[in-house]
């Protein structure tokens, strides 16, 4: 039978938010590597009550459920034991999971309690899912037919090496592991997630490959997703309706997968055997740790210069006095004297600046906070800017944040 996952992650601490769930994040990686399909994730306290019933509803549309946390010796660790109650069946002691404990503790200065004697009940019938790093094994069990159980400790460095050396090896065995979820992702840049899912709404209706729409850190993205057993089966596949998408968005798509704006702009200059300098002002050198973070960067990118103070704009990008004293530093004129200034100062072939409001003070009706604009300075022509109005309400970073990315796809768009 073809196993649905669900993850039932265990811990108070999750659900307060004092530690984020990078269990999940991981098994649903895993899972999708597996070509096991996952559609459910839960989240339960330290709570018998609580757990029992989100395993009872587990139960009634997942056939293989795995459980992380709850696993240790004090009493709020209760995963076992919720499962035992569940399923009516009483905890043994397992003497192996003793001696194997004594072992680890051997070397200690702290003394095995009995409480860690906790740690070795496991339910009648269920398989020891050894735990080489730490205290708390899990499980690997079968209560009824059609339906399997794993469990593994919290600490995620304990749980991915469970997960890697035994729970891996044995759904492979049970034939679980043939085929694989291949994904790719498809990223835009310059169209809202709502325009973009309209412009492709056909294929969303697509069953063998799904895509689905998602928007993060101010992009549109694309996944399009099929399982199939070989790597050149699933790119036949995905490749036909990534063309698709492609021709209908044109420019907008700039990337796949691990391209970034910055990477994508660097291979274009490099291409064309050009060079890039910046100067930035709301963006405080972001857009030069950007472009820095690609390796061979140097091939491409000069330099930059943080020009915040209108000083250093005057005095050192060439930006003229009167046109700061007439429309103030945040203007299309300022970027564009500031990307040919900085361009000019720096030798490069084209030059990118950006000026804005950041927040999250300083902002008028004319001039609101999250204005900001962008100016490029090419080997052809004038300089050009373009103005963007940035929601305000996520704060001064996500403003810098996604100012950085318009100023190097509005380079992008001037490349291409």
């Amino acid at each position: 039978m073809s196993p649905n996952a669900e993850i039932i992650c265990v811990g108070t601490e999750l659900l307060l938010g004092e530690i984020r769930n990078t269990n999940a994040q991981f098994l649903g990686q895993e899972l999708a590597q597996l070509g096991i399909p996952h559609y459910y994730q839960t989240v339960v306290g330290d709570n018998l009550i609580r757990l029992q019933r989100a395993i009872a509803i587990a139960c009634q549309r997942s056939n293989l459920i795995i459980f992380t946390g709850g696993l240790g010796p004090t009493p709020d660790d209760l995963t076992t034991d919720a499962i035992a109650t569940f399923f009516q069946v009483p905890l043994i002691e397992r003497p192996e999971i003793i001696a194997d404990i004594q072992q680890k503790f051997a070397h200690s200065p702290h003394a095995l309690s009995a409480n860690n004697h906790k740690q070795a009940l496991l339910p009648e019938g269920a398989d020891i899912l050894y735990n080489e790093t730490g205290s708390a094994p899990g499980l690997i069990w079968e209560p009824r037919r059609g339906l399997t159980l794993l469990t593994f400790p919290g600490v995620p460095s304990e749980m991915k090496d469970m997960w890697r050396k035994t729970a891996v090896p044995y759904m492979k065995s049970r034939g679980w592991g043939t085929a694989q979820i291949y994904s790719r992702v498809l990223r835009f840049c310059g169209i809202p997630e709502s325009n973009l899912a309209e412009k492709v709404a056909p294929v969303f209706d697509l069953t063998d490959p799904t895509v689905a729409p998602y928007a993060i850190d101010g992009e549109a993205r694309l996944r399009i997703s099929t399982r199939a057993t070989s790597q050149a089966e699933a790119e036949t596949l995905i490749g036909t309706i990534e063309q698709q998408i492609k021709q209908q968005c044109g420019i907008d798509c700039y990337g796949t997968d691990d391209d970034t704006l910055a990477s994508v702009v660097g291979e274009l200059l490099l291409n064309r055997q050009e060079t890039l300098a910046v100067a930035e002002s709301c963006t405080g050198g972001g857009i030069g740790q950007r472009l820095t973070a690609i390796p061979g960067s140097s091939g491409y990118f000069v330099g930059s210069l943080v020009a915040y103070a209108n000083s250093i704009k005057v005095d050192l990008l060439g930006v003229q006095s009167q046109t700061l004293d007439e429309a103030g530093s945040v203007c299309a004129a300022v970027a564009e004297q500031m990307a040919e200034g900085v361009r000019a100062q720096f030798g490069s072939t084209w030059g990118l600046s950006t000026t804005g409001i950041a927040g999250p003070g300083g902002g008028t009706l004319e001039k609101p906070v999250g204005l900001v604009y962008i100016g490029i300075s090419g080997p052809h022509g004038s300089p050009q800017s373009w103005s963007y109005q940035i929601n305000a309400l996520p704060g001064r970073e996500w403003i810098r944040k996604i100012s950085a990315s318009h100023a190097l796809d509005a380079l992008r768009r001037q490349l291409l």
